[in-house]
């Protein structure tokens, strides 16, 4: 087995530390996040839509939006670095399928996914990184398959780190991160830029992209009229 990078032992080790404490914060953050949520449902209309495979949330945490995306008629499963998280995401939904693992190296197949939730999950990844995990997203996704990503922004600032309270963390623009996606072959279906709340310090990013189908151009949907 390849050892793993300092960074992501780091994540592991920082994740597993506080997974308790973290699963009770957020458990129904969802709740009080009506914009977070329309993005939620927008990206699970289209994976219906799509039929192209499950649906994996990659940096599940303890599997709250993976909940969430059950919820929303879709058949989806968690892979997260941390055990912990892992073992407190399966005691939550038992239902569901949680496995650790890293997104970086996904243990599928390619073309095995429908769609793909990155919720607040690349953040710790070193912006030079960045590009081979989008390389893995799009191996992992069929052909027209969904992409969320949901992120930190910079307010229009170049990518910055930031003292993230579990570990060092990514705030990023959004043409940036949006073209970074564009160059791993994907097509950008939407957007959206939220507001902090009042406990919150920094806007809040999120992405809709498409798989393109490289043998046809974009995917169906996003051809130019």
């Amino acid at each position: 087995m390849t050892e793993p990078s300092p960074h992501l032992r780091a994540t592991t080790d920082a994740y597993d530390a506080i997974a308790v404490r973290y699963a009770d914060l957020v458990r129904d953050s969802l709740d009080d996040l009506p914009l977070d949520r329309s993005f939620l449902a927008a990206f699970a209309e289209l994976a219906r839509a799509a039929d192209a495979g499950p649906v994996a949330e990659l940096g599940c945490g303890p599997g709250y939006v993976t909940g969430h995306l059950r919820d929303l008629r879709l058949d989806v499963f968690g892979v997260d670095l941390s055990p912990v998280m892992i073992d407190l995401a399966r005691e939550a939904h038992p239902d569901l399928r949680f496995e650790v693992g890293s997104m970086h190296a996904l243990d599928l197949a390619d073309g095995e996914l429908g769609g793909i939730v990155s919720w607040y999950s690349v953040i710790h990844a070193p912006p030079r990184e960045i590009p081979s995990y989008f390389a893995e997203f799009r191996r992992a996704l069929a052909p027209g398959g969904t992409l969320l990503l949901a992120f930190f922004e910079s307010g229009g600032g170049p990518v910055a780190a930031f003292d993230h309270k579990v570990t060092t963390a990514y705030r990023w623009p959004v043409d940036e991160l949006a073209g970074l996606a564009r160059e791993a072959g994907f097509v950008e279906v939407g957007r959206m830029l939220r507001e902090p709340l009042a406990e919150e310090r920094y806007r809040r990013g999120h992405l809709l992209m498409r798989a393109e189908d490289r043998r046809h151009g974009p995917a169906a949907g996003n051809r130019p009229a």
